[in-house]
Formats: structure tokens, sequence, C-alpha cells
């Protein structure tokens, strides 16, 4: 009994107690192997605060709530794809794409429930300027309603033509509706701007709120990740940008400017896009999908334009594993070429592998991340992956006029993902973001082109050159990977 009252024994046995305790959740949770141990590994060695790290941001819990808002706002879109409305805009000629494309169909159809959308207008925007100027004219052309969704709106500059665009809009009565993450754009909702839009009669909804409380609810560090914007039944933007002019955004960062790449479309894709943004201001409202979809005119659009496009929305409660599994298969499709940008690149083992296999294969991999991030955990488990791709041939470049965001994928000057996702766990797994698969030549070459121009203005990494880095900077880059899963 002495030895038992000893304050070390007592404090050996609480720890082993909550080891074996978050061990056996982490087990019938089934998560991930990489995730798992890297879980158990933070709670062994900071069982404090590893356990409240876990019980805040260890699973992906939504809440009761958010749950039957999403299962709410997936039978509505059921019921829409079986009452024939968009039936004329799913129909593809698949002989026209390399096999590999029907097989991502097919697979996201299966997996996730999306389909291809046939008959769309792509044009690719990668100067900032001139995608605020378009999207604040497209919405000065609006005639029914704006539908807006972004992870940061920030003030000033050019920024701030879209924001004019859009009280011009309302005042003439137009329906003008603004989501915003509640933490990404949580400078801005606690300025003057969001005031000025709700006088003028545009409605600013905050998405997924974070607060201590609500962490008992579910987690609060899911995040609204995407970008998009849908203008009556006409017309819609994604990409990576954020409304920020990148001039004046972050420049304190020591990073340079943000650079982006957004897409303009018209025709069928604008009914799935649409429904992404109008479902996630059902979620966070409790406004009735049908309601949304008939006061946007959803059911009105129609093709335009030889791009085929499936829409894939993805995020807790939304797709599962699904998104995982449609990058996998982009990847694995590969035969020649495979080109990949990313801000942030911490794959899991499964990406790792299947970009190593490509290499393998006789695929001419190229990689290109920033030289500088801002993210400095996420810098440098990124770098610890290194090693492994340039061992097999993997070409990584590092783009040096600033931070590269533009989160792309080209295979075969063919096929193309193209939207808000990172190649990080936390795009795959936490956040909500949208991505764009893209069966079009012709756009995959335009995107192939911004691709290689980005490679003009990067620095190539010298395997034998980047082996020669000092221990201390390994040691971290590997600590840091252990928890990369978590990042």
């Amino acid at each position: 009994m002495e030895y038992i009252n000893h304050p070390l024994a007592v404090t050996t046995l609480a720890h082993m107690l909550v080891v074996i305790a978050v061990g056996i959740r982490v087990v019938m949770r089934r998560a991930a192997p990489g995730v798992a141990f890297a879980w158990l590994f933070l709670v062994v060695m900071l069982p404090v605060a590893g356990v409240l790290l876990y019980v805040l941001i260890g699973e992906r819990r939504i809440g009761p709530e958010r749950t039957h808002r999403l299962d709410s706002l997936l039978d509505s879109i059921g019921e829409l794809n079986a009452d024939g409305r968009w039936a004329t805009l799913t129909q593809v000629d698949w002989s026209r794409h390399p096999s590999a494309a029907a097989g991502l169909h097919r697979l996201c159809c299966n997996v996730i429930g999306c389909p291809t959308v046939g008959g769309s207008d792509v044009a690719l925007f990668s100067d900032a300027e001139e995608v605020l100027q378009a999207i604040a004219r497209d919405i000065d052309s609006a005639t029914a309603g704006v539908s807006m969704a972004f992870y940061i709106w920030n003030e000033g500059a050019s920024a701030d033509t879209v924001l004019e665009a859009l009280i011009r809009a309302a005042n003439r009565g137009i329906s003008c509706r603004i989501l915003v993450d509640a933490l990404g754009a949580r400078p801005w909702l606690r300025g003057k701007q969001p005031q000025r839009l709700r006088a003028a009669g545009v409605q600013v909804q905050p998405a997924l709120p974070v607060g201590l409380l609500r962490s008992f609810v579910g987690r609060t560090d899911l995040r609204l990740h995407r970008k998009i914007v849908v203008i009556d039944d006409r017309l819609a933007w994604t990409g990576s940008m954020n409304l920020v002019d990148p001039r004046i955004f972050k420049q304190n960062a020591g990073v340079g400017e943000w650079v982006d790449a957004m897409v303009r479309l018209q025709g069928s894709v604008v009914a799935p896009l649409g429904s992404v943004v109008l479902g996630d201001w059902m979620v966070e409202t409790g406004t009735p999908f049908k309601e949304l979809a008939e006061s946007a005119g959803l059911h009105r659009v129609a093709p335009l334009g030889t791009a085929d496009i499936q829409v894939i929305p993805s995020g807790p409660g939304e797709s599962g594993d699904g998104l995982l599994q449609m990058v996998l298969a982009l990847i694995n499709a590969a035969r020649k070429e495979l080109l990949l940008t990313t801000p942030y690149l911490v794959p899991d083992d499964s990406i790792l592998r299947a970009l190593r296999g490509a290499a393998g294969r006789g695929v001419k991999v190229t990689i290109i991340v920033p030289e500088r991030v801002d993210a400095i955990l996420a810098r440098y488990a990124s770098r610890s992956y290194f090693d492994d791709l340039l061992e097999v041939g993997i070409n990584i470049v590092l783009y040096k006029k600033g931070l590269l965001h533009t989160k792309s994928v080209v295979v075969d000057a063919s096929i193309s993902m193209f939207g808000t996702v990172n190649f990080d766990m936390r795009s795959l797994w936490l956040n909500y973001e949208v991505s764009l698969f893209i069966y079009d030549p012709d756009f995959a070459n335009r995107l192939r082109a911004l691709q290689r121009s980005y490679i003009v203005d990067s620095r190539a990494i010298d395997a034998a050159e980047w082996a020669q880095r000092s221990n201390a900077h390994r040691l971290l880059e590997n600590s840091l990977r252990l928890v990369s899963p978590l990042l």
C-alpha cells in the first residue's frame, strides 16, 4: 500500500491507464495506422496535453445537428437527380476520353455519388487582379442570385471591387448570399465590411463557428476551405484563390505574394457547383435545399461547351475516403507524365507509394511546391518526404516568386484535377473542400502550360545536394513527420 500511495507510482499508473484508454478508443475507431500511432505517440510523450488534444481534435466529430442536415442535403440532391431534371447534363461520350477517365467517373459515382456532367466551358485565370475584376463584372451582370463561399475574405485593394459589386447587386434586388469560414475570415467578420453588406441586404453567414463549448458537440478545427462563386444559373468560379488581393494579403509573413489560379465555368458544371455552395448554406442555416435550388434556378442549367467535369465536394460526413481514392486512382492512371502543384505536401503513405510507383513504372513525375510556406510545421514535415521522392527520380522544384498556392494535377495532358485541395491530410480528411476532375485535353494543356510557367520560375532540388543537409535538419524534419497525419 505504501508503494501504491507513492506520488510517482500513482502518476505512472494514471499515465498507463490514460494511454490504454485512448489506445482502445483509437483502435475501436479504426483510425489509419499512421494517424493512430501519431496519436498514441503524443499521448505517451505528453499525457495531459495529448489526451486533451485527442478529445478536441482526435476524431472527425461533426455533431448530431450537422449530421442530420448533411443527411437531409444528400437526400435532397438525390431527389433532384432522381426526378430527371439533370438527366441531360449527365450524358457523356466516354469514347472521347482515355479509358482511365471512365474508370474515375465510375469510382466517384460508386464511392461518393457524384456523376460527371457533360458540356461545360472552362476558362483558366492566373492573374489575381484579373480574377477579382472579372468576378465583379459577373456579379454586375447577375439577374437572379449570387452565392459565394470562401475560406478567407480580406478587405482592401481590388478585393473591395467585389464587395462594391455585391452591394450594387443587392440594391437592385438580387439575392446575395456570402458564406465565409468563421476562423479563416475572423478578422474580416469583425470589421465594418460585413455590416455594410448586411445593411445593403446581402446575407453574410459564418460557417463552422469555433468555441470551447462547441468542442463538446463536434470538432471546432473543421474548416470550410472552399472557394466558390455561383451567379444565376449561368456561371461559376472556383479554384485556390481566397477573396483577397495578394498585393496586400499577409505581406508580413515573409513568403511573398500568394500565387493562385481560378477557373470561370459555364454550362452543365454550374448545377453541381451551385449544389455545393447552396448545400453549405443549408447546412449552416437550415434553409431547405429545394427552396434554395429553385430560387437559384439550378433546374434551368443547360450544357454549354465541350469539357466533361466531375465536381467532388469532400469533408467529414460527406465523402468518407472517396476523395483519397480518386486521387490515388488519378495518380495510378498516369502513363507518361504527371505534373502536380501544391503549397503543402504532407502525403499519407498511400499517396507517397502511388507517386513512387508512378515514377517506378516510367512516368515523368514533377512536383512543384513553394520555396517558402507560411506554415512552419508543414514546411519541415514536407521536406522529410523529399528523400523518398527524389530517390526514385521524381523531380521536385521549388517555386521562388511567392507562395505558390495553386492546387492542380495534370495526367498525360488529358485529365486534370483542380480546386481547393492540398496534398496533406488536413485537406483530405478534415477540411470541406471542392475538387474538379476535368476530362478535357484542351483544358489539360492550358493548365499544363501554367504549371510549366511555374517551373520556369523555380529551382530544381538536386538529389546529391539535398542528401548533404545537416543532421539537425533531418532530425527536425523526421520528428515532425511523426505527427504529419495530424497537421
